[in-house]
């Protein structure tokens, strides 16, 4: 059987440096690379990648129900630490934290340049 899977996504940036700094603390990440041009790629703990990019546009902050891509979810078995460590950040929240009847634990919020994040936890993965 051949394995496949998502190795990394990619975000544009303003600040690539000043983003993949932000998520490599955040999240307890590690720089694995720097081209020395604008591109870096943070690794966390279970070995998924996001790779940063330098550009010179803008970001235009969409709604969460814009069509296309719209949020990166990162999965946390600790959802009360990570999710005191995104408040303390003074990012935009854009749905608060909550826990379900079933235990899942989800907020979604902005990153320092606009793109939204979805932090959740479950008790029980679905694969």
């Amino acid at each position: 059987i051949m394995k496949i899977g998502i190795e990394h996504i990619a975000i544009y940036a303003k600040d690539s440096k000043k983003l993949s700094d932000w998520y490599k603390e955040l999240f307890d990440g590690e720089i694995v690379y720097d081209n020395g041009k604008g591109t870096y790629f943070v690794a966390f703990s279970d070995k998924s990648m996001i790779e940063f990019c330098s550009c010179d546009n803008e970001n235009v902050p969409t709604e969460m129900t814009t069509p296309g891509i719209r949020h990166i979810a990162i999965s946390v078995d600790d959802f009360n630490s990570l999710t005191e460590r995104v408040l303390a950040a003074n990012v935009e929240i854009l749905k608060p934290a909550s826990v379900s009847e079933k235990g899942i634990g989800t907020i979604f919020f902005r990153d320092i340049e606009g793109n939204i994040l979805h932090l959740i936890s479950r008790p029980a993965p679905l694969v």
